[in-house]
């Protein structure tokens, strides 16, 4: 019998899981936004409490100016964002999520929640503690310039 692959079996477990959000009901929701655009609506939903602007957004996905501005021109056509004045600096805008994207964010987070919660049925938290520390072991193989693959 061959032995099972690291490799292939994270691959077909990751086209399971984007499988099964794919079916899922908040898909119709994700449907109108851009991988990117959910990206930074999430960053932007979990950094409410703090004023965001270009800048930081740059920073966090690690983008050139340009290619923000497009983003966010784009988000904010879309009526996913606004750009508002801020009161100690007339040169910075702070970028702000509209009530759709917060729609779409809120039901996006109940799908992972419902994902996450039918993957873990009948894992015990030893077992998940186990797995976390493997899959921890295996990123860092894959990050060590070292390793014996040369990667």
């Amino acid at each position: 019998m061959e032995s099972r692959k690291i490799g292939f079996e994270l691959h077909k477990t990751s086209r399971l899981i984007k499988r099964y959000m794919d079916s899922d009901a908040a898909k119709s929701y994700v449907d109108k936004v851009t991988g990117t655009h959910g990206w930074a609506i999430g960053y932007l939903y979990h950094n409410r409490d703090r004023d965001i602007f270009q800048k930081d957004f740059e920073q966090e996905f690690n983008i050139r100016r340009s290619t923000a501005s497009t983003i966010l021109t784009l988000m904010e056509k879309n009526g996913l964002i606004n750009r508002e004045s801020v009161d100690y600096d007339a040169r910075l805008k702070k970028i702000t999520l509209t009530d759709k994207a917060i729609e779409i964010q809120t039901f996006v987070e109940a799908s992972f929640d419902r994902m996450e919660n039918m993957l873990g049925q009948g894992i015990s938290d030893s077992e998940l503690e186990i797995f976390f520390s493997v899959l921890d072991k295996i990123c860092k193989n894959l990050n060590n310039p070292d390793s014996e693959a040369g990667i």
